[in-house]
């Protein structure tokens, strides 16, 4: 079992009243991790730590700051086994998708890195005589980071680094799925050098997330939130801003389709078909809900389909390298079982995997899904891919829109001008052509539309998210006013 207490000002800390709570292992039922529960004073604590960091944290050149994220990259490349071992037995991941999000992380690291002297601004030419205009960004703040469990080191990674880069200060809430994950991302941070309330780490119980989350945003030294989770809990997050005025940044729910036109390369669309559902066993933002076929080709795609998906059996990750693992825990499976029920019971038929074992999912895909079956429209976010049989290509576009969602999308033909023209019919943040709806680069600017949030991660579009852009003048010469 591993314990973990609070981080506040590069201290280990317990809550305030000692009290704690239990992660289980989503296979096993035993105790993974055992987490500091903070409260209300707590957070408080965090966010006036991270305040009082700010001056100085900002005031540092992008050098020292670069060579702390490219320091924390490295470290958190030597601490993979640990990830590994956190990964598989708070969230049930395998070796493989806790080595990949390793891989990645570190990556994000170092492009922060890379970006902090890319913080620019411009010089505006004023008609006003003698006035020199510019355009600057200055870091917001203190930023309020809550991040999810599906891919922990990713996306814990991915909600701390640029803003550090930035000259921002802090707080991460931790998921309480993987507090032992989220931990030691910010343990990584504190090893390579970065300086007390730059960084504070909160870990709650369940019960208690709303308080605290509201506590955090209202209170008056957070400038920014980034949030990534479920469209449900993102409009809490965002009506709470709006209530004090507050940016947030929010990367929600998906249901990315693929498209499979008539011209497209067969093999390839099963290999990224079978890639994007069920990676992580389908549990990914991003990850390929529908697959919106052409009838000309849907036969032979959906064979081939079917005969991956038998390949990919789960099992439990600490017993080997499996390809996939557990899903988060027993709501999910059942939640997952009802759909399939009621797709079956109107006219779907499950073509490969369907069973549950616990919470060990093998892959499953379900062919002639139709919009009057609950899985057309509701995030399954599990190791299951439906089939949606269209005719021709506007067809296509509009069941491929024919969601609340917007986050990813792809779309599979050999005529590259009609994919591409396609791809810009799809209401999706990101878009595809003869690739995986699940491809993530720490340098573009990854965010959805719709349901499935605002605001982008990554690179510039990322920086204009967490600095504050100022209009500046200096006055060169005598002053003249009508009054």
């Amino acid at each position: 079992m591993n314990q973990i207490n609070l981080l506040l000002e590069n201290r280990d800390v317990q809550a305030v009243d000692g009290v704690t709570f239990d992660r289980l292992n989503p296979i096993t039922g035993d105790v993974a991790t055992r987490a500091a529960a903070a409260k209300i004073a707590d957070v408080r604590r965090a966010a006036d730590a991270a305040a009082a960091a700010f001056p100085a944290w900002s005031a540092t050149g992008p050098s020292q700051r670069r060579t702390i994220l490219l320091k924390a990259a490295d470290v958190l490349t030597s601490k993979a086994p640990q990830f590994v071992e956190l990964m598989a037995v708070e969230t049930g991941a395998t070796a493989g998708w806790a080595g990949f999000n390793v891989n990645l992380a570190a990556g994000m690291l170092r492009e922060a890195a890379s970006m902090t002297t890319q913080i620019s601004g411009e010089v505006i030419p004023s008609d006003k005589p003698g006035c020199i205009a510019m355009a600057i960004r200055q870091p917001a703040g203190v930023v309020l980071s809550i991040a999810p469990w599906n891919a922990p080191v990713i996306l814990g990674v991915r909600a701390v680094a640029l803003p550090l880069a930035c000259g921002n200060t802090v707080v991460l809430k931790a998921s309480e799925i993987c507090p032992g994950t989220h931990r030691l991302i910010a343990e990584c941070l504190r090893e390579a050098g970065l300086p007390p309330g730059v960084l504070n780490v909160i870990t709650n119980a369940p019960e208690d997330a709303p308080a605290l989350i509201d506590a955090l945003i209202s209170h008056p030294s957070v400038r920014r939130i980034n949030f990534t989770g479920s469209t449900r809990v993102g409009h809490i997050i965002a009506q709470t801003a709006a209530k004090y005025l507050k940016p947030v940044l929010l990367e929600l729910g998906g249901k990315a389709p693929l498209l499979v036109l008539d011209d497209a390369d067969i093999d390839a669309a099963v290999a990224a078909a079978a890639f994007g559902a069920f990676m992580n066993q389908g549990q990914i933002c991003m990850s390929t809900e529908r697959i919106v076929i052409d009838t000309k080709v849907a036969d032979a795609f959906v064979a081939k389909l079917a005969a991956k998906a038998g390949t990919l059996v789960a099992g439990d990750p600490r017993t080997g390298n499996m390809p996939l693992g557990s899903l988060i825990g027993i709501e999910a499976a059942s939640r997952i079982q009802g759909l399939i029920k009621d797709a079956v019971g109107k006219g779907a038929r499950v073509v490969a995997g369907g069973k549950v074992d616990g919470t060990l999912m093998s892959a499953t895909v379900i062919d002639h899904v139709t919009s009057t079956m609950r899985i057309y429209g509701e995030e399954s976010f599990g190791p299951i891919v439906t089939v949606v049989r269209v005719n021709g290509v506007d067809e296509a576009v509009r069941v491929a829109n024919d969601t609340e969602y917007g986050l990813s999308a792809a779309v599979f033909g050999r005529d590259i001008a009609r994919a591409f023209d396609v791809a810009k019919r799809i209401e999706s943040g990101i878009c595809h052509v003869n690739g995986p709806t699940v491809h993530d680069e720490a340098q573009m600017p990854f965010g959805g539309v719709k349901a499935s949030g605002y605001g982008r991660f990554g690179g510039k579009a990322g920086i204009a998210e967490f600095t504050e852009l100022r209009w500046i003048t200096i006055e060169t010469g005598p002053q003249h006013y009508p009054i």
